[in-house]
């Protein structure tokens, strides 16, 4: 869900989309509204605010500035030369025992091959659990600012952190349909 935006008025969901889409059509909608339009940043269920001044490309030139750009990989200028390749690595202290460092050393490839073969083998068994929490925490954040008052919140927000999927969805069924449907995509969409 990252790099993915939600628009609201009121109960009614406007747009979903990058956050250039989303702020295009708030800045385009043209129905008159009674309630203020609340954008939320899907990866994270919090609100956010856009400035929708000027034309599209100011709109957009804005939120290019704010927004980091997808990862790309840039194509060098000029040839590479000798010595090891730009991988984008960051020198950092990591203050460990004597006793881990022997046996860092002692690794192949020696300390810094061994630390990152350690933390990319706990992010991959870790990631699945680290992304449900996630999801689950963009899921109430959204929740608590859009259906704080709607009934059932509280046994809902305690069957979400519990993760009984079935309770949850059972309690928010009568929630407006838009809300809910929302809500459901940030709780579950990773784990349909």
């Amino acid at each position: 869900m990252q790099g993915t935006y939600t628009a609201f008025a009121g109960q009614r969901r406007l747009a979903s989309g990058t956050a250039g889409e989303v702020a295009l059509a708030v800045k385009r909608e043209t129905q008159p509204l009674d309630q203020p339009i609340i954008i939320f940043d899907d990866g994270t269920g919090r609100s956010v605010d856009f400035d929708l001044r000027g034309n599209d490309h100011e709109v957009l030139a804005r939120l290019a500035k704010l927004m980091p750009p997808a990862e790309t990989v840039e194509a060098p200028a000029e040839p590479r030369g000798r010595g090891r390749p730009k991988l984008g690595v960051v020198a950092r202290e990591v203050t460990l025992l004597p006793r881990h460092w022997e046996w860092l050393n002692a690794q192949a490839g020696g300390a810094s091959v061994a630390l990152r073969k350690l933390v990319d083998e706990a992010r991959r068994v870790s990631g699945d659990k680290h992304r449900a929490q996630q999801a689950r925490d963009a899921a109430y954040h959204f929740m608590s600012t859009m259906a704080g008052n709607l009934p059932q919140f509280e046994e809902a927000s305690r069957a979400l952190f519990a993760d009984d999927r079935r309770r949850f969805t059972g309690l928010i069924a009568d929630w407006p349909t838009d809300i809910r449907d929302h809500i459901v995509k940030l709780a579950y969409s990773d784990r349909a």
